[in-house]
């Protein structure tokens, strides 16, 4: 079967979007292929930088012929509707229309409709100018005199030619002939800039690629890629070194070069001073440069590894010295901005208000900085207020959260006041992408603890589903106040996440506070934090979709979830005292000035988090470690028989009650024991007596293998009442004694969760 080769070759292409550009050439052409009525075996696409090429083998030589009924009107229509039928169906009379009969219609016209097959080619040129014309470039130009008339062609950069054959390997190929914006495709491509410029005739793939390797490009992007790390690692082993991995880098490198040849250059010594990440950043940023290290160790070299796209006759060396030239320029740069940073401000007296506010030590140039951040007056959210008055909320919320975490609230106050001082420095304002880490730096030089330290630069994780949460007690206080002032301060002006929008990366937030609470095992009640009802109800969702990425059964969560929502999880660890894994208990709830800053803007609303104890989030479990746990109790009682027997029982005993509640009738508010007549209703009473005291006590231990044992204790007592006694008794008494032993039922199993939630 015929095979077809494209290529698109133009000027270089941005790295960033040569892959996805490659990606969208395959789907569109094979959708285009597949919706003419042609079929292929497999396609493959291919990029350089300048170049998107792709092969696609086993195409149909011809689509297959197809044939079309189309109903017209009865045969006794009116003219008109007959005229129109012959005229939509492409008949010149209505002799060429057919007669068909239906028993209940009577006698109506048909059209049979032929199409011919059309040629693989003749569909190729016809569904390719619509797809370059159409390419989705996230940036696309026109160029030349053409560039001036309207509907001219763009591309991301200059197109160049385009390369089209078709057929099958026993045999010569055709160019599929058709023009795009005054480009004629043709069989004629172009080697490398410099080393191979002339045309290359092209037949079809393999000797396409053969042709292309002798004219210095490798047209395989994961072969460039594995060229540029295998002899990268090979230089920096001959010096003792090894190559700091970097697969983004390596990516972006392999789309810059068609033909990559490896170099070593070097810069000074005295340039390792500076932070590492900062050299290393530098040099990726700016050369498109791997940096080295003595293998295994933390520090850096002074050697780096560069990619050329040329082979030059002098084996490399004025490319790599070219390149150290401007690499040391950097670092000069970079050098500069560490120095200034730890150096005092010029500014200093005019510090002295926003350190006296903050509790600042202008002594300290990261105190300086953070005094500069609040004196500056830069809006965090014109509705929310200043970054300085931010970092305020921040430092108060964590010294309440520290004992819940077994935290030092000294210590994550002023981990917290810190945090974000780094943000005036002239590294982060030149390397964004270093905030948090240069704090670390700068707050080590000044001596602040070591948990201090590690807040400063860890209080921004997890920022994705591959970041790991933040390990030390304080790092993990600063992280949760961080998170939380943000979610309480934008669910109080009403700025929520709408539909797929969420322009302050709320639900990141929401799930980084959640990842932090469950893999570090803390107990955390929302509300005492500043959370209200439809905040808890957002992290619920978000919980929901964690626990489910984890393998929790999603009936399960929403059984448990619905239990602490629906007011009937009346034993809860938020009433009376407020037990936490770490030393310290829950500590006091926060205060609105402890949130607000000490002088808000105008129009700031207040966020009280002070919402008393429990009743105060709407009978809402807040508590996310705790809702884990439980769904984690349910699912192993309800892999054991007595978990399997209990649920059957508790959902007839639902059933029942919800159908008897729906016909409004009465069921008793107490079990009368005087009005038990059967054994078996009696020993059902005196089981639920039981079970609710074991479940209560269990409860408030939080001891939930427990409360499932408590429950299962009913297990027999529910299948025999069930068996022996008849529920709809005669006497209206009875009946009603009866459904309210039903309704302690429903009520003691959910305190636990919500069994009517639960499949199976």
């Amino acid at each position: 079967m015929p095979d077809l080769l494209i290529e698109l070759r133009s000027e270089e292409i941005p790295a960033r979007m040569q892959r996805k550009a490659a990606g969208d050439l395959k789907k569109l052409v094979t959708d285009g292929l597949v919706a003419a009525g042609l079929t292929y075996e497999g396609a493959r696409e291919y990029w350089t930088p300048r170049r998107l090429a792709l092969d696609i083998r086993g195409v149909d030589a011809r689509s297959k012929d197809q044939v079309e009924d189309r109903k017209g009107p009865r045969t006794d229509a009116p003219a008109k509707a007959i005229e129109g039928f012959l005229k939509g169906a492409g008949l010149s009379s209505i002799e060429e229309a057919h007669v068909h009969s239906d028993p209940k219609k009577g006698d109506f016209y048909v059209a049979h409709l032929r199409k011919p097959g059309q040629a693989a080619e003749d569909i190729v040129a016809e569904l390719m100018p619509k797809i370059i014309r159409e390419f989705p470039w996230p940036k696309s130009m026109r160029w030349g005199k053409a560039s001036r008339e309207p509907g001219s062609l763009r591309w991301v950069r200059p197109l160049q030619s385009i390369l089209c054959t078709f057929g099958p390997e026993t045999s010569e190929p055709v160019v599929v002939d058709f023009e795009v914006g005054g480009i004629r495709s043709g069989n004629l491509t172009y080697g490398h800039r410099f080393h191979a410029p002339d045309a290359i005739k092209v037949r079809r793939f393999d000797d396409y690629v053969t042709s292309l390797e002798r004219a210095f490009v490798v047209l395989d992007a994961d072969r460039r890629k594995d060229i540029i790390r295998t002899d990268a690692e090979h230089l920096a082993f001959a010096q003792g070194l090894e190559v700091v991995p970097d697969e983004a880098l390596l990516e972006e490198v392999s789309g810059l070069v068609e033909w990559p040849v490896t170099l070593m250059g070097t810069f000074e010594e005295a340039f390792l001073a500076i932070p590492p990440e900062v050299v290393r950043l530098t040099i990726k940023t700016n050369q498109k440069c791997f940096v080295t290290r003595a293998p295994g160790a933390a520090g850096l070299s002074n050697r780096f590894v560069l990619v050329a796209n040329i082979e030059a006759s002098d084996g490399g060396a004025e490319i790599a010295r070219g390149n150290g030239k401007v690499v040391r320029a950097r670092l000069s740069d970079a050098l500069y901005f560490w120095q200034t940073d730890q150096a005092d401000l010029p500014d200093l007296a005019g510090l002295q208000a926003s350190a006296d506010k903050l509790g600042l030590d202008l002594s300290k140039p990261l105190d300086q900085r953070m005094a500069k951040l609040d004196a500056l007056g830069v809006t965090f959210h014109a509705k929310l207020g200043t970054q300085g008055a931010r970092v305020q909320r921040i430092a108060a919320l964590a010294e309440t959260i520290a004992p819940m975490v077994g935290a030092d609230p000294a210590l994550a106050k002023r981990a917290a006041l810190l945090a974000k001082a780094d943000l005036t420095s002239e590294a982060v304002g030149e390397f964004p992408e270093l905030q948090g880490l240069m704090g670390r730096y700068y707050a080590a030089l000044q001596g602040e603890h070591p948990s201090v330290q590690a807040a400063i630069e860890e209080h921004y994780r997890p920022q994705g589903p591959g970041d790991a949460v933040p390990t030390d007690p304080v790092a993990i206080t600063v992280a949760l106040a961080d998170k939380l002032d943000t979610l309480v301060g934008f669910w109080a002006i009403d700025e929520k996440p709408t539909g797929s929008k969420d322009p302050y990366a709320l639900r990141r937030a929401a799930l980084g506070v959640i990842r932090i609470v469950l893999e570090r095992g803390l107990e955390l009640p929302l509300h005492r934090v500043g959370a209200d009802a439809d905040l808890i109800g957002f992290f619920h969702d978000r919980l929901k979709g964690q626990l489910r990425d984890q393998g929790a059964r999603h009936d399960l969560v929403d059984a448990v979830l619905s239990s602490a929502q629906d007011g009937n999880a009346s034993i809860s660890p938020l009433e009376g005292e407020m037990p936490g894994k770490a030393e310290g208990g829950g500590g006091a709830p926060v205060s609105s000035a402890m949130l607000d800053a000490k002088t808000p803007p105008s129009g700031l609303p207040t966020i009280s988090p002070s919402r008393g104890e429990i009743g105060q989030s709407d009978g809402l479990n807040d508590d996310l470690f705790d809702i884990t746990r439980r769904v984690e109790a349910l699912g192993s009682f309800l892999a054991t028989e007595d978990g399997t027997n209990l649920l059957a029982g508790t959902r007839r005993a639902a059933n029942i009650l919800a159908a008897e509640e729906k016909k409004g009738t009465r069921i008793a508010d107490t079990v009368d024991l005087a009005l038990l007549a059967e054994p078996e209703e009696k020993l059902l009473a005196g089981a639920i007596d039981r079970a609710e005291m074991e479940l209560a006590a269990a409860l408030r231990a939080e001891h939930y293998g427990q409360a499932m044992a408590a429950l299962a204790t009913l297990r027999i007592p529910v299948d025999a009442f069930f068996e022996k006694v008849l529920v709809n008794a005669e006497d209206a008494a009875v009946r009603a004694n009866r459904l309210a032993l039903l309704a302690r039922i429903r009520a003691a199993t959910r305190q636990v969760a919500d069994f009517s939630k639960i499949a199976g």
